[in-house]
């Protein structure tokens, strides 16, 4: 039986506020994002770990260091809850694969980074990722890679190269007739 399809986004209460708007069409154009639901899919993440940390604030320090340790592979520099409490969207949109591929400069723009990732170009640990949203580790950032496959240059053998010739000869003689 499949799983349980779980939320992944919460759509702004107004949907056309002027400003809101500009915000999101200004981190469209920073992240090179598909669309504002992008945007609003990072800020429904970045809210569930907020309200984590809230519920984590009179919880015992050994619980406290296990999630700002979690936080911290993710990428996120944080030391206390104070800290994870003030993250914000573009935090999130940081530790995207299509960011992450633009600041290790193996892609110019972000646009070229989605489509080396969405053709299936970059690969982590030897695994092809195909999604630009893949939110990044630390461990996992060492380890990227981004391998073109170029298409391979036909070998011709002596006999084709002849053949060729000839070819190229028979149409020369055909032109020189007209």
């Amino acid at each position: 039986m499949p799983k349980r399809q779980t939320k992944k986004y919460s759509k702004p209460r107004k949907l056309y506020d002027i400003a809101l708007m500009k915000e999101e069409n200004g981190l469209i154009k920073k992240y090179g994002l598909k669309s504002r639901r992008e945007v609003w899919r990072a800020d429904f993440a970045i809210g569930t770990i907020r309200n984590i940390a809230k519920r984590l604030i009179t919880a015992p320090e050994n619980e406290k260091e296990i999630f700002l340790e979690r936080q911290r592979k993710k990428g996120f520099i944080v030391a206390n809850i104070a800290e994870v409490l003030a993250l914000n969207k573009e935090d999130l949109l940081k530790r995207r694969l299509q960011s992450i591929v633009v600041a290790k400069k193996l892609a110019e723009t972000h646009k070229q980074a989605r489509q080396l990732i969405t053709h299936k170009h970059v690969t982590i640990n030897g695994h092809k990722i195909d999604s630009p949203s893949h939110l990044t580790t630390v461990d996992e950032e060492n380890s990227l890679e981004v391998t073109l496959a170029l298409p391979a240059k036909k070998i011709i053998s002596e006999e084709d190269k002849k053949l060729l010739e000839k070819l190229n000869h028979t149409k020369e003689k055909a032109e020189e007739a007209q």
